[in-house]
């Protein structure tokens, strides 16, 4: 409660902002309106969408999150959530210059061989001028916009604040307002430091090195810092237009099938993907190549979920819905055994034949877990909209893709490199590590159970935590009621 406040008055100014405009578009609450489901008044989800946009940028990337939380969300808001772009007017570059100025140590015409003041593209929390280096490389400058951090950062606590008092609420819990919190922070936080994108693209060209028809465009590290980011400017054909591609001379089958590989090499074997593999970061250059832009969302897949993945696709396109209901039971807790087998079956019926169309398969997991009012692993969320936002981005610009064959040769790819000589020795280093704490340990592990096994002393009980819990409870109510006055 006395954090709340305490974030009430620090960023009063702001709170008052955002209070006028959820009134100007008749939205008491954003978040409240947004966890009742199909209850909302006509129009909510539209409405919704035009305050995001209204609010600024922490607020559009927060509706960018939920657009990708179908387990949590009905259809009608997260096709309105979609349309949220992170797009903004431009600032003539005399408002930037002092923040240039700064982060180069010296006016950029001293630094560049030439600066075009004139932005060739903008969004919230930056926007991109073409320059070229001494060396007559065309470089992209990526300059963050003066004030934009205290302003998100104002936005996070405040958002935070909410997210501890309504979360107490049973309508609301089911949204799990803090994890989604947690995870806008940890992207505006990552995107607001330049630093933190230009280490992704870096790990990016070393994971892809052996593929030479991938480009990720170099860092220029000695002119950019947090606030600005210099990298080579690359040109290429977006891709969400064949006949543009064909004209360009680019095979689009060729191109959605590097397009897969490289996706499913990041998801399944590397474990670092590209958050955001929409037609704009994706474009298709001569040669058959792609050129891979803007590395400030990024996902992590751990070992253990990259066999689910795996084990997902092969259950469908094998007709095995015993496989798949264990994989949705270990994704869906709590959720009936009967429901899930009944669901898998299902599944493997409706998708287990022909091409594979991830988004239809993910839909009617969604469905399921909207209906027993649960919630997906979060790393699996993000993972599952990029596959599905390939998917189609890749089947617009070559009808006949199948995501199954793509997955088949990922699954080989995957099998080699975890029987790799490199990959069986880290496993035994790891199991001989293991075997080694048990070693250290077992004396005392003997000690603890032979007096467990000749003690007959119950343990004390555990104390009444219900009465501390409702009293915090009631305590985030308040102080909720207080913000949002």
């Amino acid at each position: 409660m006395f954090e709340n406040l305490i974030v009430a008055a620090r960023d009063r100014k702001r709170l008052a902002e955002i209070t006028a405009v959820l009134g100007r578009f008749g939205l008491d609450s954003l978040i409240a309106r947004l966890g009742r489901g199909g209850d909302e008044a006509p129009g909510t989800p539209e409405r919704a969408r035009l305050a995001i946009e209204a609010l600024g940028p922490t607020f559009i990337k927060l509706g960018q999150i939920l657009a990708t939380r179908s387990d949590l969300l009905s259809p009608d808001w997260i096709v309105e959530l979609e349309k949220l772009h992170s797009t903004a007017p431009t600032l003539p570059f005399e408002e930037l210059r002092p923040a240039v100025e700064a982060a180069l140590g010296d006016a950029p015409e001293a630094v560049f061989a030439e600066f075009e003041a004139e932005p060739v593209a903008a969004a919230s929390i930056a926007q991109v001028h073409r320059a070229r280096l001494a060396d007559g490389r065309n470089v992209a400058v990526k300059i963050r916009r003066p004030g934009i951090r205290p302003l998100m950062e104002a936005d996070l606590r405040l958002i935070a604040a909410m997210a501890r008092t309504i979360e107490a609420k049973p309508s609301i819990a089911r949204l799990r307002p803090r994890e989604i919190v947690a995870q806008l922070s940890e992207a505006v936080l990552a995107e607001l430091d330049f630093t933190q994108e230009g280490r992704n693209a870096d790990r990016f060209r070393a994971n892809f090195a052996r593929r030479p028809n991938l480009i990720v465009p170099d860092i220029h590290w000695e002119l950019s810092s947090e606030t600005l980011l210099v990298m080579d400017f690359v040109e290429g054909v977006p891709m969400s237009d064949a006949a543009r591609l064909t004209a360009a001379g680019i095979d689009p089958a060729a191109i959605a099938a590097l397009g897969a590989e490289v996706v499913l090499q990041m998801v399944l074997i590397d474990g670092f993907f590209h958050g955001d593999p929409h037609p704009g970061n994706l474009l298709g250059q001569p040669g058959d190549r792609i050129a891979l832009l803007d590395f400030g969302m990024v996902g992590h897949v751990s070992p253990k979920r990259r066999e689910e993945l795996l084990g997902f696709v092969q259950s469908i396109t094998g007709r095995d819905p015993d496989r798949l209901a264990d994989l949705l039971g270990n994704w869906t807790e709590h959720v009936d055994r009967a429901a899930v087998e009944a669901a898998a079956a299902r599944l493997v019926e409706r998708h287990g034949q022909g091409r594979l169309i991830l988004a239809r398969v993910v839909e009617d997991i969604m469905a399921l877990l909207r209906q027993h009012a649960l919630a997906m692993p979060a790393d699996l969320v993000l993972t599952f909209k990029a596959l599905i936002t390939l998917d189609g981005v890749l089947g617009r610009i070559d009808p006949d893709f199948d995501l199954t064959a793509a997955t088949r040769r990922a699954w080989l790819m995957a099998m080699r490199a975890r029987l790799s000589p490199g990959a069986v020795r880290d496993r035994m280093s790891s199991l001989m590590l293991e075997l080694a704490t048990v070693e250290d340990n077992l004396p005392r592990l003997i000690r603890a159970a032979t007096t467990r096994l000749t003690d007959p002393t119950p343990p004390p009980p555990r104390p009444d935590r219900t009465l501390p819990v409702a009293v915090l409870a009631g305590a985030a109510m308040i102080a909720g009621a207080i913000l949002l006055s």
